[in-house]
């Protein structure tokens, strides 16, 4: 029997994998694909909810939390696998300032540097290749991010190293209870035995009948994303415009998302939805329209209700947890979400107040998850 059995292997599994191991409990990690596949693969690695000041406090807390720590997670990975995850703070910067006062509000609250750049002279000074014709912008110098594909890799590699029981490319077809508490998990006709059970298991997460009686309300929600190829340094800052952003990598590379999607579990591209990439991207940096463009993909989020994402025990079964509902913010939010459902497992202080993450806390869904 083993002492926890986590469903999912995205960032936030295999993180709180790594951590219950460290603690010295005996964890087995189970993921219907390889790890790391899904989202955590899929997304930007921006380290900020695109536009913090309009989250609720819960979701600032964790992120905040997660950028502080997330440099040195990366510096250890690396040393313990040679697989750099590519932290890098380059900044995110915003084309208009229509927003100044939230957003420095937010800065001040949270304790955040952020510069009002009031002329085109000064958007160029920051960022060089941002089109000629935006006049106003607003610039977080502190905020960075991480390669996605990279901390998967490097993650999964970690846990490979370490005596961890790993099932991959097995599905859970079930969770095992008996007097109000988990027993287990079921893999086809195998029952596997645990004293605990976590569930993270992304956009996944709400098909268990045990989140769907106590309305635990997490969608898939689809978003593409396109791949250009630059030379090394050509764009440094991360940058916004109109929900469109552009991420540097240290190869030269330029993401361009995303889209937000409402289509089940049906993943899918389009072309459609590339060339509206594409326009967006040439509108933000004309001189992506000389590079070429070498990818395009999709991937499943798990969305919630306003974004606070669900950290907790299960008010009705003892000792099933459940770490999901990231949404669009799975990579940043996932180092503090990891050790705050650490903490709560383990009877620990919690890093931040758990109450707002709880699967029975009330979640007003906001407009954008009107689902």
């Amino acid at each position: 029997m083993k002492d926890v059995i986590i469903v999912g292997g995205g960032v936030i599994g295999m993180l709180t994998t790594r951590f219950l191991h460290e603690a010295g409990l005996d964890v087995m990690l189970v993921d219907q694909g390889e790890l790391g596949s899904e989202s955590t693969w899929a997304g930007g690695g921006i380290l900020s909810p695109l536009y913090p000041w309009r989250y609720s406090a819960p979701v600032s807390e964790l992120s905040r939390y997660s950028q502080q720590h997330y440099p040195a997670l990366c510096a250890q990975l690396d040393a313990e696998t040679g697989i750099d995850p590519q932290y890098i703070r380059s900044g995110l910067l915003f084309t208009d300032d229509n927003e100044w006062d939230a957003a420095q509000s937010w800065a001040d609250t949270w304790d955040y540097q952020l510069r009002h750049l009031t002329s085109p002279a000064a958007l160029q000074e920051c960022e060089p290749q941002v089109a000629e014709r935006f006049e106003r912008g607003l610039f977080f110098p502190e905020l960075g991010q991480i390669r996605n594909p990279r901390i998967a890799q490097s993650l999964r590699t970690s846990l490979r190293l370490k005596p961890i029981t790993i099932a991959e490319h097995s599905p859970v077809t079930g969770l095992e209870t008996s007097d109000g508490r988990v027993t287990g998990v079921r893999m086809g006709e195998e029952i596997f035995k645990a004293r605990k059970v976590i569930i993270a298991a992304g956009a996944w997460t709400g098909l268990f009948a045990e989140m769907q009686s106590i309305q635990v309300n997490i969608q898939p929600v689809l978003g593409q994303m396109i791949l250009f190829r630059g030379p090394r340094h050509l764009l440094k800052r991360i940058v916004l415009h109109e929900g469109r952003y552009l991420i540097p990598r240290a190869d030269g590379r330029i993401l361009c998302g995303s889209t937000v999607e409402m289509c089940g579990f049906d993943k899918h591209t389009t072309e459609e939805v590339k060339e509206t990439l594409r326009q967006a991207a040439f509108e933000i940096m004309p001189e992506l329209r000389n590079l070429p463009l070498l990818n395009h993909w999709c991937g499943l989020r798990p969305g919630s209700p306003n974004g606070t994402p669900y950290i907790g025990e299960h008010p009705d079964i003892q000792g099933l947890y459940v770490n999901a509902g990231h949404y669009r913010n799975g990579v940043v939010m996932g180092l503090a979400s990891a050790r705050l459902l650490t903490d709560i497992l383990l009877g620990r202080e919690p890093i931040v107040d758990p109450a707002p993450y709880r699967l029975d806390a009330q979640r007003t869904p906001t407009a954008e998850f009107a689902v």
